[in-house]
Order: C-alpha cells, then sequence, then structure tokens
C-alpha cells in the first residue's frame, strides 16, 4: 500500500505471525475468515514465505472474541519463526496499536507533518511459535465494564476510576 499503510501496518497489528507470505503460490493456499457476531477469524491456511516456498507451508489462525480474548492458534509451522528473513518483511507476532497525528509542518505552512505513536505492544516470544501451538490473549478490567453506579464504587480495581451520572458509566 501507500506509505500510509506502510507506517501504520508497522505499528497497528493484530499478528499471529507477520511474514512476507505468497497466498498465490499454490492453488491450496488460502486466507478465509468467519464472523458469527461472537467471535471473529482469520486462518492462514497452507500459505507459503515468498521465495522460500521449500521451507513448506504454514498453517495459523486469529480469533477475536467479542469478550476482548484473543486467541493465535498454529497448527502448521514448518520451520523455527526464527530462520524466517526480515530482509524482505518485517517478521512480528503479537499486537501493537498506535494512533497518527497529522501536524502542520513549520518549513511549509500549507503542509501537514505525520507523526505516529506507538502506545502499546505485546510481542510474542516467535522462538515458542511451534506446530500446534496456542496463545491466548485475555484483557485486563477496565472501569467502563462497570454497568451501574454501585458495581464500579464496590470494584476492587486497583486504578482510580469513579461513576459518571451524566454518562452512566
Amino acid at each position: 500500500g501507500d506509505v500510509i499503510h506502510r507506517m501504520l501496518t508497522a505499528t497497528q497489528y493484530v499478528a499471529p505471525l507477520m511474514a512476507n507470505f505468497n497466498p498465490s503460490y499454490s492453488r491450496n493456499s488460502t486466507v478465509q475468515y468467519l464472523d458469527n457476531g461472537t467471535v471473529f477469524v482469520v486462518q492462514w491456511d497452507k500459505v507459503y514465505l515468498q521465495g522460500k516456498e521449500d521451507m513448506g507451508s504454514f498453517t495459523f489462525q486469529a480469533a477475536l472474541h467479542s469478550s476482548g480474548r484473543i486467541v493465535f492458534g498454529y497448527q502448521e509451522i514448518p520451520v523455527p519463526v526464527l530462520q524466517i528473513s526480515a530482509s524482505q518483511h518485517p517478521v512480528k507476532a503479537g499486537l501493537s496499536d498506535a494512533f497518527m497525528v497529522l501536524n502542520p509542518s513549520p518549513d511549509v505552512p500549507e503542509s501537514r507533518r505525520r507523526t505516529i505513536y506507538e502506545y502499546h505492544r505485546v510481542e510474542l516470544d516467535t522462538s515458542r511459535i511451534t506446530n500446534l501451538s496456542a496463545v491466548e490473549f485475555t484483557p485486563l478490567p477496565t472501569c467502563l465494564q462497570h454497568q451501574s453506579c454501585e458495581t464500579c464504587v464496590t470494584s476492587e480495581l486497583t486504578f482510580n476510576c469513579s461513576w459518571c451520572h451524566v454518562l452512566q458509566r
């Protein structure tokens, strides 16, 4: 994609395994998804690394649950992930989020400078990604989970939250 897309994919991702995959290499390679309203699943099935097709095919998936739980499942990982070259494409596994701010450029008043701020990242130890393995992320509790003033003020969360009567949260 364009420059913005490439910059954001480096900092905003849900990646069970990010590498230079080529789903068009084989007729048996697919990237499929399912959304049943409770879970959204993306599966990379029998995909090959671009230019390294002799390494074998990879099959893995990401499942994003409406509860906030995320599960990465690895069925077929033919080589250790640490052996995958990052020269053509980053090799990552984990979660990352960021946001972009457009600021006026001091040198050219009519232009804007794009700044991307990464504010949270969870990286997996790629040496532990193997055949028939899985990783589960569970969301931490937040103030927003409370549905009433009573549950909010009696909460045992360790951060300072309070009930907003106007917003009812």
